[in-house]
């Protein structure tokens, strides 16, 4: 795996014990713009590693060394996720910068395999688990989208990293019915409990409101790639359901 170097002065110590990993696109107009950004002392941001589209590698910032990639997030209770994780910006334009149709641009092959060979690389060096393997979107779920609902999670897992599991049983054994916003009661604080032991962070309470939505739009983001809606139907509430039993065993 051939890795070149473009050192970022956007880096301090670590605080906490590395053990997560963080996914992001750059979303801006050019791989090179996001490198000549996270080089600039002015941006303050950074990350360790950047993925070109043709399947290029570039390391900002050390492993060892805490990059500015993760801003104000949590994750699982957690904060200062910076000194937690090793952060990769992968070149998309993702929503900022969609196609001429306005569809999300893809990830082009020869990205992807060189960035499961770069986390395939990471991961032997560092014990991350897979519930902490995480989009940007997971952990800063009110203001974040990236790496989008277009990055194919499905394939990571099949490659061995984090998780894609399948899905059994009803709906209605998980939840019972769908829920959307203005919805309360019961059903949505049980709903956002579950996303928050998750480990989504935001502040639960009965309300399906805007925070709400937001939340349930980034779990969808990762988990139903194809119904970001915002809204928690069935379909919703399924998934859900299987990925707090996965997450909390």
């Amino acid at each position: 795996m051939d890795i070149t170097r473009a050192e970022s002065p956007n880096f301090n110590e670590r605080k906490h014990t590395l053990d997560m990993l963080v996914l992001h696109y750059t979303g801006m107009a050019s791989g090179e713009e996001a490198l000549e950004r996270m080089c600039d002392p002015v941006a303050e941001v950074s990350a360790h590693y950047m993925v070109w589209e043709d399947g290029r590698i570039t390391q900002l910032v050390d492993e060892d060394k805490r990059a500015w990639h993760a801003g104000v997030s949590s994750w699982q209770s957690q904060q200062d996720l910076n000194s937690r994780s090793i952060g990769i910006e992968i070149v998309n334009g993702g929503h900022d910068y969609p196609l001429p149709d306005g569809s999300l641009p893809p990830y082009p092959r020869p990205q992807i395999h060189a960035l499961l060979d770069l986390i395939h690389d990471i991961l032997s060096r560092h014990e991350i688990p897979a519930t902490r393997i995480l989009g940007h979107s997971d952990i800063a779920p009110l203001r974040k989208q990236d790496p989008g609902e277009h990055f194919p999670w499905e394939r990571l897992a099949r490659a061995g990293i984090g998780h894609w599991p399948q899905i059994e049983g009803t709906t209605q054994e998980i939840i019972g019915k769908g829920l959307e916003r203005g919805a309360s009661g019961s059903s949505v604080w049980r709903m956002q409990t579950m996303l928050s032991e998750i480990g989504y962070g935001f502040d639960v309470t009965d309300i399906y409101g805007e925070t709400c939505e937001k939340v349930v739009t980034a779990f969808q983001r990762r988990w139903l790639t194809d119904l970001v809606t915002g809204q928690a139907g069935l379909d919703t509430l399924r998934r859900i359901g299987v990925i707090h039993a996965l997450y909390t065993a």
